[in-house]
């Protein structure tokens, strides 16, 4: 069968599965169940108005347990036993994982990407959301600023790889070196400041991110609080971060929030760059390298990431509601 073929049979199997689902539930519910006749006919109305919106949530409900809430608990309990999956070691991989040195350094550098990339990319997001808005040929620069959004973690990290190769010729950086008279050197071998230059990658895709949500937000604050702080005589940085930004803050902390949680699953920038080398490594990459020989570890570091993500995420949840009230 031709994959165009079988997209159709798909679409037209799951769309009619629902349109049937829905129909026969309803016609369950309102005939069998709870008809509405007869002398408890008001009462069976209302139970059934009830239980309705329960027949809608319940596909949904079901799929997030099956892609979802299973596949959390089966990593679990995979994670409780050894790497070959026949003996079951309760906390083993998390006593070993947490007491091997190169884990830690995993964690490390993961919490140095958390505090540096979200307030990098959503500062320099702002800063050019503000600054654009002031320019006739703003619009020109924010299609230019939001153009690496556009290109995968993979293709940006092999662009800067030659911005960072320690061939003259090549990387951009040590032909400055070389043009003011020091020697090449591989950056991304230099311990510690590696991860930064890595970092630089991530903040230059997800800056045009920060920056189109953050412009908006901009647009949107009421003009008349403006004109009151310059009737008062306040100046631009007074009316930028005194006015501006408290009435944004919302916005502010969903961006990066948002941020947050790309950075802890981040892998494709660290693995492409440097495979987790020369103390680059963080969790995902670490977790990478125990995929295909110790299934066991590889799923209590998976069970970290997530442990690590979930109350980002959570936060995220929230401030987007309150922004949305």
């Amino acid at each position: 069968m031709s994959p165009l073929l079988q997209g159709l049979m798909t679409i037209l199997i799951g769309v009619g599965g629902c349109v049937g689902y829905f129909y026969a539930s309803n016609l369950i519910l309102d005939k069998v169940i709870f008809p509405a006749s007869g002398p408890k006919a008001g009462r069976n109305i209302n139970r059934a108005n009830a239980i309705r919106p329960w027949l809608f949530l319940l596909p949904a409900v079901l799929a997030l347990g099956l892609y979802l809430v299973y596949p959390v608990i089966g990593s679990f309990y995979r994670s409780l036993f050894n790497r070959d999956g026949t003996e079951f070691i309760w906390f083993g991989n998390y006593i070993t994982m947490f007491g091997d040195a190169e884990f830690r350094t995993s964690l490390v550098n993961n919490f140095l990407w958390v505090l540096v990339v979200p307030a990098a990319a959503t500062f320099f997001g702002l800063l050019i959301a503000q600054l654009t808005d002031r320019l006739s040929w703003g619009n020109i620069a924010k299609s230019l600023i939001f153009m690496p959004m556009a290109i995968s973690f993979v293709g940006a990290s092999l662009i800067w790889r030659m911005v960072y190769a320690n061939n003259p010729d090549i990387g951009v950086i040590n032909a400055l070196r070389v043009f003011f008279g020091a020697d090449p050197v591989d950056l991304l071998q230099v311990a510690f400041w590696n991860n930064f230059f890595l970092m630089v990658i991530l903040i230059w895709i997800q800056t045009g991110f920060a920056m189109v949500i953050l412009s908006a937000a901009l647009r949107g604050i009421p003009e008349e609080t403006v004109e009151a702080a310059i009737i008062d005589g306040a100046n631009p940085f007074q009316i930028f971060f005194k006015i501006k930004v408290p009435q944004i803050m919302g916005t502010i902390v969903v961006v990066w929030t948002t941020i947050t949680i790309l950075v802890l699953k981040v892998f494709d920038i660290v693995y492409t760059m440097t495979l987790g080398n020369f103390g680059t490594q963080i969790l995902p990459s670490y977790m990478m390298s125990y995929m295909f020989r110790d299934d066991g570890r590889a799923t209590a570091v998976a069970f970290v990431i997530m442990i690590i993500v979930l109350p980002v995420m959570v936060w995220n949840i929230i401030q987007a509601r309150k922004e949305m009230r």
